[in-house]
């Protein structure tokens, strides 16, 4: 494709370094000039300083001559640009200014980005674009050169080019074309074996040919070589599809475009609100004039509840699928950030971890691209600043975003055109229809006393709701008599209330609640403040009581049925941030330290048990049979699908715990980290054990962790540091004597692994037994 624009100037990287003006081409000669350039490049329109070029040009060598030649190569490169004044200097370092459409990569960015946007609802669009893109590539980035951000910027866009074959051999299939793509998807797994969405296709691909045995072929060569090099069963869409084919049953086209419905339950019993969500209705006419719309208001008046109503009410309106993120923006869990978030939404559209961008910018500008002309639903909840929310925003009108907070998020409102929705107290005859939901005629008898209930409970929803069921919880009691003894409780608690809080109500139902508990119940709740995660099965939770599953199970539907923790799916526990508060300055106030160190002990060798008892399941024979009682695990994909829920807590308990135990679970779960692409969270906790393992002075796991911390930068894309770790792993190996690296990672030559950054495909191919 030629983009060849009078005067203008193009940068390309995929393929030799060159500079075009207009009709001109320039190759950069030298390779000090096209280290300069891809460096500058890698950070266009971003200050790169002096001493990260001079890093990059002389590798860190430098002598009193090393600012002047600096210059000199700086003055070289502005002599094939069509304007010197595009790299400009400073006191600390120069800057390249260029726009995405100038650099052939950022063009390939933007034309992928199309692709995958279009390759389930508009095959052919995707073809086109997808064609385009991978027509720019014309050899290896960078391929002679050395410098650290030229290695990694080069890891990403080959990672990125494999994505956009297996898109574009996706949206072929997708438009019917399964036998013309088969004798190229055949060489591209040739050429990529461990590349499980090529296996899919082409499975896909024969089985629509009429091909169901060289269909079932794929599968077995696929899995023989995923269990020899990696050690593990191939994932679930595979086996799926295999399953499909071996009954008969047309396998769907996989896509890379998933339609997500990730919205929570609907909100049970929910009261009044009308005026609000007529009001957000009108903000998505056929033509949406707003795209973000922001719910504020006090803790516990019902913000989630009101926009995840409202979200199942308008679900229909779009078709392309809805979003939900908890951005943990309040509480004692830790907020999750815009990166995070970023990942976790990208998933949720389909895109495989390995081809999620390292950048946050890239997350974000990625994001967009999947989104762009889907009529699409967000839904951002608990939010903490405008900064946390502004990178998720999808940019489409035809997108709608609700962001719930606490705060009031001016900032979104000013400078991104916002709807602020004030979400007040309930309205007392709403408030009164709330508690007469839960008791019936008994409410319709003591009207005048539910009236004065509520104003006592500040008509706040999650109050009222709590209270309710206490009054339903005793049939016997008057309701005047339950409300004097909330309103004395309350007096007690507002001497408590430093900040001055008037809606100490809720504090005030949250004891008496928790004092009409039995004692053995009322543990349980303390422990969910002890709990350093977000939510909890009946497993955990006994493990922490050190008592039975079965009694653990009872005291959890207690608090359920009084509205003190929400039962999630699959028989998760998840109190309300306010409840969690409540409940861990009750654990801190009622239990001993060593009570409750006693329960995270608990906490912690469930934890580690089940992990290592799920990982049995999955790859056999790795881990001793564990002391402790856990899940039974009889599949694969219960395993691994306990593995997903609970993943958040794993990694919650290695914080704060010994050095022994991080290692211990580094070692558990790096396969299963690594087979759900889950590489930030791996790069996260096996840093963490890395310190451990110095800590501990133990050499042999210090290796093993070096060489899995390893597997995980490089499916990020960090080439560089990926190979450091592998050399540090290599030096100890050697140190101890231990042949464990070559029987682990058999493709890998020593000798590659030395300061030569070129070494990238053979330690790709070493990576793969990570």
């Amino acid at each position: 494709m030629d983009h060849a624009v009078e005067g203008r100037t193009e940068f390309r990287v995929l393929g030799p370094v060159e500079v075009r003006v207009g009709d001109r081409v320039s190759v950069v000669s030298g390779r000090m000039q096209r280290t300069l350039l891809g460096t500058l490049l890698a950070r266009s329109n971003q200050l790169v300083t002096v001493d990260t070029l001079t890093d990059a040009l002389w590798e860190g060598s430098r002598d009193p001559r090393t600012v002047r030649k600096l210059q000199v190569h700086v003055h070289r490169l502005r002599g094939v640009l069509d304007d010197p004044d595009r790299l400009s200097f400073n006191a600390v370092g120069y800057e390249l200014r260029a726009t995405a459409d100038e650099v052939d990569a950022g063009r390939f960015d933007a034309l992928l980005g199309t692709g995958l946007a279009a390759v389930s609802h508009e095959p052919q669009q995707a073809i086109g674009s997808l064609r385009a893109a991978l027509a720019l590539w014309r050899g290896t980035p960078f391929a002679d050169l050395e410098a650290r951000p030229l290695t990694d910027w080069s890891r990403r866009l080959l990672e990125q080019r494999l994505t956009a074959t297996e898109a574009l051999y996706q949206a072929q299939l997708n438009a019917g074309l399964h036998e013309a793509i088969l004798g190229e998807l055949t060489d591209f797994l040739a050429g990529h074996p461990l590349r499980e969405r090529a296996h899919l296709l082409l499975m896909t691909a024969l089985y629509h040919a009429g091909r169901r045995a060289e269909a079932l072929d794929v599968y077995r060569r696929a899995r023989h070589t995923l269990v020899g090099e990696l050690g593990l069963e191939p994932g679930y869409e595979l086996r799926e599809l295999h399953r499909r084919v071996l009954d008969g049953v047309p396998p769907a086209r996989p896509g890379f475009r998933e339609v997500p419905g990730r919205l929570p339950a609907d909100v049970h019993g929910f009261v009044g609100r009308q005026e609000e969500l007529n009001e957000l209705d009108g903000l998505v006419p056929d033509e949406v004039p707003v795209t973000i719309s922001v719910v504020t208001g006090t803790a516990g008046v019902g913000k989630t509840a009101l926009a995840v109503r409202w979200a199942h009410r308008a679900r229909d309106r779009f078709p392309g699928g809805e979003l939900y993120v908890d951005l943990r923006g309040y509480g004692p869990d830790t907020l999750v950030s815009p990166s995070d978030a970023l990942a976790g939404i990208l998933r949720a559209l389909g895109v495989e971890s390995a081809a999620i961008p390292e950048a946050l910018a890239e997350r974000a500008a990625r994001f967009r691209s999947l989104v762009d002309g889907r009529r699409m639903l967000l839904l951002l909840d608990n939010a903490r600043t405008a900064e946390q929310v502004r990178p998720l925003l999808p940019g489409a009108p035809s997108c709608f975003t609700v962001v719930t907070s606490r705060e009031s998020l001016t900032g979104l409102v000013a400078r991104d055109g916002a709807h602020r929705i004030r979400l007040h107290r309930l309205p007392p005859a709403d408030a009164v229809s709330l508690v007469r939901g839960v008791l019936g005629s008994r409410a319709d008898a003591q009207l005048a006393a539910v009236g004065i209930l509520v104003e006592r409970c500040a008509r706040l929803p999650l109050a009222l709701r709590i209270a309710a069921e206490q009054m339903r919880s005793q049939p016997d009691r008057a309701v005047c008599e339950l409300g004097d003894e909330l309103i004395e409780r309350q007096h007690a608690l507002d001497l408590l209330d430093v900040d001055g809080d008037p809606h100490t109500a809720v504090r005030a139902v949250f004891s008496w609640s928790y004092c009409r508990l039995e004692p053995a119940v009322a543990r349980v709740f303390r422990l969910l403040g002890v709990h350093p995660g977000q939510d909890i099965d009946a497993h955990a939770a006994a493990a922490m009581t050190r008592a039975g599953l079965r009694d653990t199970g009872r005291a959890l539907d207690v608090l359920v049925r009084a509205h003190l923790v929400d039962r999630t799916h699959a028989r998760r526990y998840e109190p309300h941030d306010l409840l969690r508060a409540y409940a861990a300055e009750l654990a801190e106030a009622t239990d001993h330290p060593d009570e409750r160190a006693d329960a995270l002990a608990g906490l912690r060798g469930y934890y580690l048990a089940a992990a290592a008892a799920a990982m049995n399941t999955m790859a056999p024979n790795e881990f001793a049979s564990p002391a402790t009682a856990v899940p039974v695990f009889d599949s694969y994909d219960s395993a691994f699908s306990w593995l997903n829920d609970e993943r958040a807590n794993l990694l919650a308990v290695t914080q704060h715990a010994d050095a022994e135990y991080v290692v211990a679970m580094s070692q558990t779960i790096w396969r299963y980290l690594s087979s759900g692409k889950y590489h930030d969270d791996a790069i996260s906790l096996h840093t963490h054990a890395l310190h451990a393992c110095r800590q501990l002075g133990d050499l042999p796991a210090q290796a093993d962790t070096h060489r899995v911390l390893a597997g995980a930068l490089f499916r990020v894309g960090l080439i560089s540091e990926a190979v450091d770790q592998l050399e540090q792993a290599i030096k100890l190996y050697e140190k101890l004597g231990d042949r464990s690296l070559q029987a682990a990672t058999p493709l890998i030559d020593p000798s590659q692994t030395g300061r030569n950054r070129n070494s990238g495909s053979a330690i790709g191919r070493s990576a793969a037994g990570w």
